[in-house]
């Protein structure tokens, strides 16, 4: 048997399916198009996510050049990396995540060229889409496939996974992994694309293009958060506390809000039949019962995060420019109306927050029974 068919049997074996059609989905497209095209307006290629991705460049920029030049003074260089950052944080909501889900602009070449800007602040452009778009996006909130709410098996994040006595302080320890997160990711990425070649029984498809430009990508990154600053005169020591702080500051920006569209009650957490690896649902239903919305009247927020708080809607429209998902929101809320589907908004950030370390806390005690699982 080749390469190739070994691949293609086990991608067919790991498929989730999902059995019903009721016409949600089709009835949904049918209204979002209908509101872009009454309106003359491009789903992509917008020019304020164009100025959007100039300010938050700028932002990095204007950060990583005040703190390498700016006041040797130790306050303000704190301060830089932190403000640095989260800048990379916009980068991770807006820029990268739009251009990897083919967003950003019509044209797939542009979407890849941008996208590549996640390898320059130390995370696979590649492996991110496979994991991310293929993974989580089809098979959101599985355990088994959907990666992202895996853990490694250090945090439970859904109450079909086993239960260890250790987790029951993962509300404690968890903003901890949360800091230190990108490297694991980077050094993951390494492991990944030159060794391991799979996520649970999913194989990544890998070659050379794509390992040129991970270790590249590599590089780069190293190069302008680590190595320069050693360049210019700090030392090591320095330079690895300062690359620490923006790191860890991003991790601990890009990991809550992820964790806020999933992790938290009443989102659902689905398994499939166990004979048919089926799930009995249609599959837009099944992405607005696993995924909840906050905060969608912050303006600060619908700014800085890149829709990321509109992930509802996010899940149904990928590939649609997240700065449109403001108004497309009331028209999901219409449609899940008209099917009788619960649309989950929590009304503000802190609410989100609270409800998504009541849950951990909840799965680290081993609790299981007051959560909305989906069974077959």
């Amino acid at each position: 048997m080749t390469q190739t068919q070994v691949q293609t049997q086990e991608k067919t074996q790991t498929k989730v399916t999902y059995t019903k059609n009721i016409g949600f989905r089709k009835r949904l497209n049918q209204r979002v198009d209908e509101y872009f095209e009454s309106n003359n307006i491009s789903k992509r290629d917008n020019a304020a996510m164009y100025f959007k991705t100039a300010v938050i460049l700028g932002w990095v920029i204007g950060a990583w050049t005040f703190t390498l030049f700016g006041p040797a003074v130790i306050w303000a260089k704190i301060i830089g990396c932190i403000v640095l950052g989260a800048g990379i944080a916009g980068i991770g909501f807006s820029v990268g995540h739009d251009a990897n889900h083919g967003g950003y602009s019509s044209k797939k070449s542009v979407n890849r060229f941008v996208g590549l800007i996640y390898d320059v602040i130390g995370l696979s452009s590649y492996l991110w889409r496979f994991r991310h778009n293929y993974l989580h996006h089809t098979f959101t909130n599985i355990l088994g496939h959907d990666v992202e709410i895996h853990g490694d098996g250090l945090v439970r994040m859904t109450p079909v996974m086993e239960h260890k006595s250790y987790q029951r302080f993962q509300h404690l320890f968890v903003s901890l992994i949360y800091a230190i997160i990108p490297f694991y990711w980077s050094l993951a990425d390494v492991h990944i694309i030159l060794f391991k070649r799979k996520y649970h029984d999913h194989i990544v498809p890998v070659n050379f293009k794509e390992i040129f430009t991970l270790l590249v990508g590599k590089v780069v990154w190293l190069g302008l958060f680590f190595i320069t600053p050693m360049a210019v005169g700090y030392t090591p020591i320095q330079a690895f506390i300062g690359f620490s702080i923006a790191y860890m500051t991003y991790g601990l920006l890009i990991c809550n809000v992820f964790m806020l569209a999933h992790v938290l009650e009443p989102a659902e957490f689905v398994e499939p039949d166990p004979q048919s690896n089926s799930v009995d649902d249609e599959w837009a239903i099944s992405q607005v019962k696993t995924t909840v919305d906050f905060a969608p009247n912050n303006a600060l927020l619908n700014w800085y995060l890149g829709g990321l708080n509109y992930q509802v809607v996010h899940h149904l429209f990928p590939q649609v420019c997240h700065i449109h998902y403001p108004k497309i929101a009331p028209i999901l809320a219409e449609v899940c109306a008209e099917f009788d589907v619960q649309y989950y908004v929590y009304p503000t950030f802190t609410e989100a927050l609270a409800a998504n370390y009541g849950l951990l806390k909840a799965l680290g005690s081993g609790a299981n029974s007051t959560l909305d699982l989906v069974t077959p």
